[in-house]
């Protein structure tokens, strides 16, 4: 039986021919929801991929089948034209012509199925070079769909940053900070206040007479350098000039 396209081929190869001839990056461009619109280009090339490769193979069965009819209709016209010869042979035309018209039809059919067989095989090129084209473009809107899912993944992470960074930004936050500031300035001045107004005890005392006693002693060796003692020298000479100068000016006055 000689396969032609009928509707139902006909649907698919009209399938095969609006995909291959689709231009993705522009159906994505103009979609609302790219990755939607891909994972249904996909699904739809997937599914006429299928009955493609479905028909494809329907073809190849069919076309074993009529080479197998093809080689039993060579052998009946030869069988018949064996018998054909032979009948000439023994006399009997009258066999012979009927033995050479069963050839003849036999041999019309095995044309008949010979130009079937024909357009099978090119049928097949045509159905493998379409299945070819439609895995490419299979394998293009996978890859699109890959970059969209990587795209739509750094969108909603980068759409949560700045949902992030607003809100950081918002009064809410920024009372939020201003509260925990001060609650650290309290917290510093408590511990400030942790010793203040606290007794002192006979420890704390005792030091600090130490400690004046060692601060009584260092100023004492200051007073006893040399650098201080003609300090003193220079004061004792300044008083000792000012009372002359004093006296003078009195004597001069009486």
């Amino acid at each position: 039986m000689l396969i032609k396209k009928g509707d139902t081929t006909m649907g698919i190869f009209t399938r095969f021919r609006d995909i291959v001839g689709s231009n993705i990056n522009s159906m994505l461009d103009r979609a609302e929801d790219p990755e939607k619109l891909i994972k249904l280009m996909i699904q739809e090339m997937e599914d006429t991929l299928i009955e493609l490769k479905s028909a494809c193979a329907g073809v190849m069965a069919e076309s074993k089948k009529v080479e197998r009819q093809l080689q039993g209709l060579d052998k009946r016209v030869d069988y018949w034209e064996s018998n054909a010869g032979m009948a000439v042979r023994k006399g009997r035309d009258d066999l012979a012509r009927e033995a050479l018209l069963e050839r003849r039809r036999h041999s019309q059919r095995a044309l008949s199925l010979a130009n079937e067989l024909s357009e099978h095989e090119a049928l097949l090129v045509q159905y493998k070079d379409d299945i070819r084209q439609l895995e490419d473009k299979l394998k293009t809107a996978r890859e699109k769909e890959r970059l969209l899912v990587q795209r739509h993944i750094h969108a909603a992470g980068k759409k949560r940053a700045q949902e992030e960074m607003r809100r950081m930004d918002s009064a809410d936050a920024i009372f939020k900070f201003e509260e925990l500031e001060n609650r650290i300035d309290q917290m510093e001045a408590e511990a400030d206040l942790v010793n203040f107004g606290r007794k002192t005890t006979l420890e704390d005392e005792l030091e600090r007479l130490s400690l004046d006693e060692e601060i009584e002693s260092q100023l004492k060796a200051l007073k006893n350098t040399p650098i201080s003692k003609m300090e003193e020298r220079v004061e004792a000479l300044e008083t000792i000039m000012s009372d002359n100068e004093r006296e003078g000016t009195n004597h001069e006055q009486i």
